[in-house]
């Protein structure tokens, strides 16, 4: 059985509500809804693992909603569902560890929005191959400086979204000097 809720304190709580908060507003920069973000960061808070009563509770949402940022969540590799013994409902296990979210994150981001964005730019290059008017040529060199910088973008997510965390740390720290 899961551990019965303990009383919160106030100031805790109000700190866990501005976290919450904030890191709902971080969703739509991840391309994510608020709500889910809301999910991800108040299972990664929480002392054990919470099933979908709980956080629906936590955050007075509806089964729909917390269901559907739970789905996504797993599929993205942030929660994990697991059992415990002698109780029926599923629980779920939350990333932790700040890297492996900041990897997950950046591994998902690079997936769902620079992937597509470098095929188009392949596919406009190449409908426009042998084209040899003053607009077509424009329009190429414009699309080439966009692939350099896509193709910049995509190896630091690759780089960030596959490297140890202390290899991010000193690698940023070059970077910053």
């Amino acid at each position: 059985m899961a551990p019965e809720p303990r009383e919160i304190p106030p100031q805790l709580e109000a700190a866990r509500r501005e976290l919450l908060d904030a890191w709902a507003a971080l969703g739509p920069a991840w391309g994510v809804s608020p709500t889910m973000s809301q999910v991800h960061a108040f299972c990664m808070v929480a002392e054990g693992n919470l099933n979908t009563d709980d956080i629906m509770a936590g955050l007075s949402i509806s089964r729909g909603n917390a269901h559907k940022s739970i789905k996504e969540l797993v599929g993205w590799g942030l929660l994990r569902p697991t059992r415990v013994p002698g109780d029926r409902k599923e629980y779920f296990v939350c990333e932790k560890d700040v890297w492996k979210v900041i990897q997950i994150i950046t591994r998902e981001r690079k997936r769902k929005e620079l992937e597509p964005v470098l095929e188009a730019l392949e596919r406009c290059m190449e409908t426009t191959k042998g084209l040899r008017d003053s607009q077509t040529k424009a329009f190429r060199r414009q699309l080439a400086d966009l692939q350099e910088f896509a193709q910049l973008a995509d190896s630091v997510m690759e780089k960030v979204g596959s490297k140890r965390s202390g290899t991010i740390v000193s690698w940023a720290m070059r970077l910053l000097k």
